[in-house]
């Protein structure tokens, strides 16, 4: 199943999306939140579709395109998960997961604007597979069991100001992640029987112009490693959010500019769909 959110910020309307029908979720479920991601639900939403009790949205191509999950409890994010943008960034492939997080008010529709921060000259894209948790995962046996804990997946730009994450950062690179709209999501979450997240194509593009262009299969760590990983350490709560790395291509390397006010970004993650966002100025 495919899941959007429809609406002004803070009003958004949870949908299904069957084929070229925007089906309202309301009657269902309140919103697309850590408590309406369970297995249990996702059954009730099938059986509601399938019964024809889902009524078509009106209107709905007009809508603003929300970020498709509410209220992440967390973004934790790995860092330096493809050896090519290792390598880019100056660093050798890890060996274990870098773990970084992102504060959750950086969520943001993937049409949305976003402004570039004050002092900032650094401010970088990254096309992210991200991963949402549907049941908690705590103390995984094995990565192997991961799988029964992902809800679903989504296409993420992990935007960064690389002055703020690395010259000014104490050593942590939060700061430079964290500015507002710096974590556009969607426009979909595609639930996880309909994805395979070891070989989708990320692509992405500045005014245009192509930036990265690389594969899910070149991964380091891949999705169940991560999620089994991070559960030696922490709970993964219904909701939360794995951005997974991003590939190379990006300003970072020293190839290409970083963005400027009125420049364009464009990222898609196959099957999971397509960003663009406009950036101003703070």
């Amino acid at each position: 199943m495919k899941f959007s959110r429809l609406g002004p910020v803070g009003h958004e309307i949870p949908v299904l999306i069957d084929g070229d029908r925007h089906l309202d979720l309301r009657g269902v479920v309140t919103d697309l939140d850590g408590a309406h991601l369970a297995s249990t639900v996702l059954d009730r939403i099938a059986a509601a579709r399938d019964a024809g009790e889902l009524p078509e949205l009106e209107g709905a191509a007009e809508l603003r395109v929300g970020a498709p999950i509410a209220r992440p409890g967390a973004i934790l994010c790995i860092g330096m998960n493809y050896a090519a943008h290792a390598a880019e960034s100056g660093s050798a492939p890890p060996e274990i997961p870098i773990l970084f997080l992102k504060t959750t008010n950086t969520v943001g529709g993937p049409f949305d604007e976003v402004d570039i921060p004050k002092r900032s000259v650094k401010t970088d894209w990254e096309v992210e597979l991200g991963v949402v948790i549907g049941e908690r995962a705590l103390y995984l046996d094995s990565p192997a069991d991961a799988a029964r804990h992902i809800a679903g997946y989504l296409t993420a730009n992990d935007l960064s100001e690389r002055d703020f994450q690395l010259a000014e950062s104490g050593g942590q690179w939060s700061k430079g992640k964290s500015a507002p709209g710096f974590t556009p999501l969607g426009p979909w979450l595609v639930t996880a029987d309909e994805v395979d997240p070891g070989d989708l194509r990320l692509r992405s593009w500045v005014n245009g112009e192509p930036r990265q262009d690389s594969s899910t299969a070149d991964l380091i760590f891949d999705v169940n490693h991560i999620v089994w990983h991070l559960s030696q350490y922490l709970a993964l709560d219904p909701g939360d959010v794995i951005l997974t790395g991003t590939p190379e291509g990006v300003a970072l390397s020293g190839r290409f500019p970083y963005i400027a006010e009125g420049d364009v970004v464009e990222i898609e993650i196959e099957g999971l769909g397509r960003q663009r966002q406009l950036f101003g100025q703070a």
